[in-house]
């Protein structure tokens, strides 16, 4: 068997929704072969299988430098990447007219789809991205394309074929049967692979864009594979008065629990309005939620109320939601996590807490993992657990004023310190190396 062995390591994960744990100067063991972290000690010399040390690769690790968790994005819409940073001028629905259908009907052929997606991908890995789960579009040689694309770059992938049957152009819409047959063959393409970290989706985009008897279909679908079910939900005020105009259901959550599709498998993105009885039913179906600030600012959707949903206690992980969101980067939703929540404080609810750092990236590792279903696997740094990981050096953020090029920040500056002006100053040039399942991928 095959290691690696960090020294003078310092670790930062999160334990707990309110506890960020900081390890100093450990000694991490991960084996290679499967991926697990065997053991996380003081010295070396705690490590007392001689044999793991022979077939080690050493890695000394710099002051200015610290493994955190892989970050999970748990909503990202593949394809739109193409038009990333423009197009937000436009509320949801006049959003997915103008710019959306016309991008997405475009990944019917190959070659666009694989520059596409070779960059969307790309971009996200350098992020910091581990795990993400992609929507892909209505075709299916193009999301089978992304999968491979996916497996190449070493990256945990949930990855869903779009499925929507009415209510949108007929140049970007599927016919009933084709949509469940083509979702039943890109599953069994995915499965085929028999790669433990790539996982396929039942993709409905959204209920207006469902008939149900589409729902229905993908819903025993999902249940007799027992795969994910990745969805929209509760996005925009005129989005939830269409589907009570298309449904008899109570609310907008009730239409996917009526069709099958809400259960501990599936992943409801946004949910920035909804109201107390559906709430109720999504912690009791045991559903969680993508939380998606960048995007739900940039469309002028509103603001979710996390503390709210966190004081109920449902799942919540993070979501970048590029193209409704501008940015790859995760780093940057939980900056925008956290500032959206000042400002519901500020002008909806001033006895609500705002969301704090320690919260916010939990839900960018834990959160997110729990929500896809990987909290047994990955998240943090628990013996056990795979190593899915980043190594950080906040020793290059350098200002064009900084002539002698030293950091931004000085010996006097804690670890958690110099975790802060990570998260609030750093980017991509920060991340020398992630490692998936024990993995280097970059």
């Amino acid at each position: 068997m095959s290691y690696l062995i960090f020294q003078n390591a310092n670790l930062i994960h999160s334990v707990d929704l309110n506890n960020l744990q900081i390890l100093e100067n450990k000694t991490v063991l991960v084996n290679q072969d499967t991926g697990i972290i065997e053991k996380i000690c003081n010295h070396i010399d705690e490590i007392s299988d001689q044999s793991c040390i022979n077939n080690a690769k050493f890695y000394q690790l710099k002051s200015t430098q610290f493994l955190m968790p892989g970050l999970v994005d748990t909503h990202c819409h593949a394809p739109q990447f193409f038009f990333t940073g423009t197009g937000l001028d436009l509320p949801l629905l006049e959003w997915l007219d103008k710019y959306t259908f016309p991008c997405e009907s475009k990944f019917s052929d190959l070659n666009f789809a694989k520059k596409v997606y070779e960059k969307s991908v790309k971009s996200h890995l350098y992020c910091g991205t581990t795990t993400i789960c992609f929507f892909g579009t209505i075709h299916l040689e193009a999301t089978k394309l992304l999968v491979d694309i996916i497996e190449k770059s070493g990256m945990r992938g949930y990855v869903g074929k779009v499925c929507m049957d009415r209510n949108s152009p007929d140049w970007y819409r599927e016919e009933t049967q084709k949509s469940l047959e083509d979702t039943k063959n890109f599953i069994d393409y995915v499965l085929s692979k028999q790669n433990p970290i790539l996982k396929p989706v039942v993709t409905p985009r959204f209920a207006p864009t469902c008939s149900s008897q589409l729902m229905l279909s993908l819903a025993e679908i999902s249940e007799s594979h027992n795969i994910p079910v990745q969805t929209h939900l509760s996005e925009n005020v005129n989005e939830v008065k269409w589907v009570k105009e298309l449904f008899s259901s109570e609310s907008y959550t009730a239409v996917y629990d009526t069709h099958g599709l809400l259960n501990d498998r599936t992943v409801l993105a946004h949910c920035i309005h909804l109201e107390d009885d559906e709430l109720d039913l999504i912690k009791k179906r045991g559903a969680g939620i993508s939380h998606c600030p960048t995007s739900n600012t940039s469309l002028q959707s509103g603001i979710m109320p996390t503390r709210k949903y966190l004081n109920k206690g449902l799942k919540i992980g993070l979501g970048t939601d590029v193209a409704g969101g501008f940015t790859p980067s995760i780093i940057h939703v939980i900056r925008e996590c956290i500032g959206v929540s000042k400002l519901y404080r500020s002008f909806v609810k001033s006895d609500e807490e705002p969301i704090g750092l320690s919260e916010a990236f939990y839900l960018a590792t834990i959160g997110g993992a729990q929500l896809l279903g990987l909290e047994e696997k990955i998240g943090n740094f628990s013996e056990g657990k795979e190593f899915d990981a980043l190594l950080i050096d906040f020793s290059n953020i350098i200002h064009k004023n900084d002539d002698h090029h030293e950091p931004n920040f000085s010996d006097d500056h804690s670890l958690r310190e110099i975790f802060e002006k990570f998260i609030y100053l750093g980017d991509d040039r920060n991340i020398k190396e992630i490692y998936v399942k024990g993995l280097r991928i970059l």
